[in-house]
């Protein structure tokens, strides 16, 4: 069972999370969220691999009601939050996974770009002569991961500055 203060948490995220869906990049048949991949990087790091996935699943859920999401948001978001959070808290413990993120992030992109090449042979349009599908949807994807990535970072040193990590984990 989570403690109180990680689900309290993890539902703040994700309120976060929804709230900042509007801002997506049209790419594709898919709607790129840096903020997802931000809140993957906190919550991954703060609060493990388990709950950033909930956390995504919550978020994406939300978004492809909401219509500010495509059934991308699932492998877009949720092998992210997992590998950040593996790598933090059962490999190192360095705010560096927070760049391992983008690593997930390309295992949902291949996956969606398998699944997907099937029904729409050219889901993604070709950009500098690459043509591959799956090359396509990690190109495209990482103009949201790392960015996402970077930000996330800088977020979790800030909540780590402001003591919240102390508060959240008592």
């Amino acid at each position: 069972m989570l403690p109180t203060r990680r689900i309290a948490a993890i539902v703040v995220l994700a309120a976060l999370g929804v709230a900042a869906s509007p801002i997506n990049i049209p790419m594709g048949p898919t709607k790129a969220f840096p903020f997802q991949h931000a809140l993957n990087v906190v919550t991954g790091i703060l609060l493990g691999p388990w709950s950033a996935v909930l956390t995504a699943v919550i978020v994406g859920t939300i978004r492809i009601g909401l219509g500010t999401g495509t059934i991308f948001a699932y492998p877009g978001g949720i092998p992210g939050g997992l590998v950040v959070g593996l790598v933090y808290w059962y490999l190192k413990k360095t705010d560096l996974a927070a760049f391992t993120e983008p690593i997930g992030t390309s295992l949902g992109a291949v996956v969606s770009a398998t699944l997907i090449v099937q029904f729409f042979p050219r889901a993604m349009p070709p950009i500098y002569g690459v043509e591959s599908q799956v090359l396509l949807f990690i190109i495209y994807w990482a103009f949201s991961c790392i960015p996402g990535s970077v930000i996330g970072f800088f977020l979790v040193k800030g909540l780590r500055r402001a003591g919240v990590e102390k508060r959240l984990l008592i």
